[in-house]
């Protein structure tokens, strides 16, 4: 099959599925599902992989879904977490963000951009395939992965280590706004916790006030933040205190804990180590003798299954040159007759650990616009949906021909 072909016919035929991959996202943005609760969206993602045809269809004991398509030796896979976050004030979304609406342009609910809308154009991508017959010497593995809005990765230390799943390369799906990204900054959650000794409220100085001794703690996590290492293409690495905790007998006492939440984000030359000795080497956090460690994750899947791991998820970085990116540039310019963005993600992917802690490349392309996650109101754009589905059915067959059979 020649190239003309995929350019003719790979577009036309997403586009004739517009409706059904609409459809299709609209029933997941229906379905509740937050991390760890997840059950019942897979179920409507297998009943889908099933219809168009997919050759296997699995559900793994964490609870990821894989659908496969073709029987070749190379192994790509196309990732989409299909948890949600929650939705916040309801009184800031316009509409029922389960119910929602559509209209000619677009699909409004949570989860459509963040990240079903993926999902959705990974399925159709896989019944592309089938209809234009566009197997050769590939597995494609299209996953619907849990709890990476709690856990960013974790599912993909399951499906490496447990599943025993190593493929050539990845595409993440989260949104793009249809352009190519190639890394993101890493994070890692942090918790500081300083010491006093309670007494009664009305005679402070008997005791040892742990919130006032966190006082000169947050002063300087806020200079430090100003003055970490910058990436010219990641850019600055950053900090920010998210919560605070306190023990105290009671509201007439001295506090006699006090705990405070760190989100770091590691830009590309920062270590989980460094970020840590960086904060431990502050005057305060010295002062104070306070206790700085990074927290750990330990909440079950919906299936029951806890599979623990550090709240540590590195910085990655695909070069240009690659093959995996070079071919998500070559199959958008075939596709699509002009050149694309290639850029980065500010927020966090399940990359953390394909690439980040096992070096598998990831390569970032998906339906969907980054300041739509987590937001009230969220939209997603039935175009870029078609778009991406034409993308994944032609991404697979370009890597083998153009950039494996030719080496």
């Amino acid at each position: 099959m020649n190239k003309i072909y995929y350019k003719k016919e790979i577009y036309e035929c997403a586009k004739k599925y517009k409706s059904e991959m609409s459809k299709f996202l609209r029933d997941m943005i229906a379905i509740p599902s937050e991390s760890c609760d997840e059950l019942e969206v897979v179920l409507r993602i297998k009943k889908e992989m099933e219809k168009v045809g997919f050759d296997k269809v699995e559900i793994d004991p964490m609870g990821n879904i894989l659908g496969y398509i073709g029987h070749g030796k190379h192994i790509i896979a196309m990732d989409a977490h299909i948890d949600t976050v929650g939705i916040g004030d309801k009184n800031l979304w316009e509409h029922n963000p389960y119910e929602g609406y559509e209209d000619d342009e677009v699909i409004y609910g949570r989860g459509g951009s963040d990240q079903e809308g993926g999902m959705a154009a990974m399925v159709y991508a896989g019944k592309i395939i089938k209809d234009l017959n566009l197997e050769a010497d590939y597995t494609l593995i299209v996953t619907g992965t849990v709890q990476e809005e709690d856990c960013d990765g974790l599912c993909w230390q399951y499906i490496i280590n447990e599943d025993k799943i190593k493929p050539e390369f990845v595409v993440i799906t989260e949104p793009t706004s249809i352009n190519i990204y190639r890394g993101h900054r890493g994070r890692m959650e942090i918790k500081i916790t300083t010491h006093g000794v309670s007494c009664h409220g009305s005679a402070p100085e008997r005791g040892d006030n742990a919130i006032l001794k966190m006082a000169p703690i947050l002063n300087e996590l806020r200079a430090l933040n100003e003055n970490l290492h910058y990436d010219p293409f990641l850019g600055k690495g950053t900090l920010t205190v998210s919560e605070i905790f306190f023990s105290s007998p009671s509201r007439c006492a001295v506090a006699d804990g006090c705990t405070i939440s760190v989100d770091r984000r590691l830009t590309d030359g920062e270590t989980w180590e460094s970020a840590i000795q960086e904060i431990k080497n502050l005057p305060a956090v010295k002062a104070a003798n306070a206790d700085v460690e990074m927290y750990t994750y330990e909440r079950p899947s919906y299936t029951g299954l806890v599979y623990p791991t550090e709240c540590y998820f590195p910085t990655w970085v695909l070069q240009e040159d690659h093959a995996a990116c070079q071919t998500l540039v070559k199959s958008y310019r075939d596709l699509f007759n002009c050149s694309p963005k290639v850029d980065k993600w500010t927020f966090s992917t399940n990359a953390v650990s394909i690439m980040g802690r096992y070096g598998i490349p990831c390569i970032g392309f998906g339906p969907g616009h980054e300041d739509q996650a987590h937001a009230p109101n969220e939209l997603t754009w039935k175009d870029e949906i078609v778009k991406c589905a034409a993308m994944y059915a032609l991404i697979p067959i370009t890597y083998v021909t153009d950039f494996i059979e030719k080496v």
